[in-house]
């Protein structure tokens, strides 16, 4: 068996042309845009840049920053019960969040595989499916934060007590450096998780209409025969992010930041994006359908064509055509 990295790429790079340009149907556009919105929701999220610290602030400040930070909301309950309360309310907005977006891959991919721009279809009759993901997201937030929280409460305790035992002002290189790379290592690992969960275990559910456990089983046996091809993957994936920031960087400053502001709006951002993210979609599927016909999602070509006659897709079967 040869697998590829190349072929599959262009195989969706011409899905992407035939769903979306052959003919331009705006109707398309927008549905398949909603879909990859709502897959979109918890994928690659753009993080508000904080602000920088001080050049003046010590080292020995910025540890103890937490603490003095708790000891400031203890000190005003009022300003401590309103961010309690933020805490809460964004945490009811994650989980909803997560829970739309779960039940969106399915849209996505459904629409990938069908060619057929629909949303309350593919929304209805996956429902076990998105609720398997949405659980299994679920779980998975939790321990990545349980993991990088303790991570962070070693490092400003441990930080602590360096200066403590008499570190003065000096910065503890080696301590920074040894943490950063723990966290660099945790942080790929986890990435390649999400990659793997969204690429290759949803479609599994998708396909074979199972469970998020037991598609990662699958995942894992066809991982275990084939890590560097996966691995290598990851990294096409990472190339393909890379020029697509590039990309948006450059029209940002063609169009005089126009082009950001319209990018920054919800589904608008999508839609406008769309020929990207469809293309990394079907770019997966097209990627796990190498590794064997039980493992092909798209349906028997007909004449050349990526559409999917009416009774041929495996949504509602849920087996292999």
């Amino acid at each position: 068996m040869t697998i590829m990295f190349i072929p599959p790429l262009s195989r969706a790079w011409e899905r992407m042309k035939q769903a979306l340009f052959k003919p331009f149907d705006l109707h398309r556009w927008l549905v398949f845009g909603f879909s990859a919105f709502l897959a979109g929701l918890m994928e690659f999220p753009r993080g508000s840049g904080g602000s920088r610290v001080h050049r003046e602030t010590t080292f020995r400040e910025f540890v103890d920053f937490p603490q003095e930070s708790w000891t400031w909301l203890m000190d005003h309950p009022g300003w401590a019960i309103a961010a309690l309360i933020a805490a809460v309310v964004l945490i009811v907005v994650l989980i909803a969040l997560t829970w739309v977006s779960s039940r969106g891959v399915f849209m996505f991919i459904d629409n990938v595989v069908t060619g057929k721009a629909e949303v309350a279809r593919p929304w209805r009759d996956y429902n076990r499916e998105g609720d398997s993901l949405f659980i299994w997201r679920l779980a998975y937030g939790f321990i990545v934060l349980l993991v990088f929280g303790s991570l962070a409460v070693y490092f400003f305790t441990r930080a602590a007590t360096l200066y403590d035992r008499g570190l003065s002002g000096h910065v503890p290189i080696s301590f920074i450096l040894g943490t950063g790379l723990l966290a660099l290592i945790l942080a790929v690992l986890m990435a390649y998780i999400g990659l793997f969960l969204q690429s290759f275990v949803a479609p599994f559910m998708y396909k074979n209409r199972i469970s998020a456990v037991q598609a990662w089983k699958m995942f894992l046996g066809l991982f275990g025969q084939y890590p560097f091809h996966f691995l290598g993957y990851g990294l096409i994936v990472l190339l393909l992010v890379v020029a697509y920031g590039g990309l948006v960087f450059l029209a940002g400053v063609f169009t005089c930041c126009i082009g950001w502001i319209l990018l920054v709006i919800p589904y608008v951002g999508t839609v406008i994006t769309l020929p990207f993210w469809y293309t990394l979609r079907a770019y997966s599927l097209e990627f796990l359908a190498q590794f064997g016909p039980e493992h092909d999602l798209f349906p028997p070509k007909d004449g050349g064509t990526a559409e999917a006659s009416p009774g041929q897709a495996p949504a509602t079967a849920g087996t292999a055509p």
